[in-house]
């Protein structure tokens, strides 16, 4: 799927990747949504799918964080307060650590209701403000939801679809 440029081909986006990951999520056994099974964000480390989906739930969470933040009046923490672009194995390791007694059905409502606020996001800004002007350096408002959400959604499912081939 091509970067979106619009307000509407990100939603379609969001939406499409967020179903293929779902349907790919439906066929994860709970019991083994705690195995290491995958590779982790940091080099050399392995991860659950249960903190795939942390990982997932943290940059969805932290995208509406952004904007609450902004919202408020309040200056920008990207990516994370306390961490740089430069620490994302660290965040990622935070993501996972946020929810590691998270059972696997409770995660995946976490990151259901995450994509509907996302979705929320979107559909409240207009065109102008998803795409006319830098909202991050040079990026834009919509591109930065990009890359956040339908690109790591695209990403988790490549992960999750390997893994299920070897059960």
């Amino acid at each position: 799927m091509a970067v979106p440029a619009s307000k509407d081909e990100l939603l379609t986006a969001i939406r499409t990747e967020y179903a293929r990951l779902r349907a790919d999520l439906d066929r994860v056994p709970p019991d083994s949504a705690r195995d290491l099974a995958l590779p982790g964000h940091v080099k050399g480390t392995m991860m659950s799918p249960a903190d795939l989906l942390a990982y997932l739930i943290g940059w969805n969470e932290q995208v509406l964080t952004w904007h609450d933040r902004r919202a408020a009046g309040l200056p920008d923490e990207l990516p994370a307060a306390d961490f740089g672009w430069s620490d994302l194995g660290a965040l990622a390791q935070r993501f996972y650590r946020d929810h590691e007694g998270e059972p696997w059905a409770a995660l995946r409502a976490r990151l259901d209701e995450a994509e509907q606020r996302i979705e929320a996001l979107v559909l409240s800004r207009s065109e102008e403000e998803l795409y006319g002007t830098p909202w991050y350096r040079t990026w834009t408002m919509g591109r930065m939801i990009s890359l956040n959400t339908a690109s790591p959604y695209r990403n988790a499912r490549g992960r999750i679809r390997r893994w299920l081939r070897t059960l």
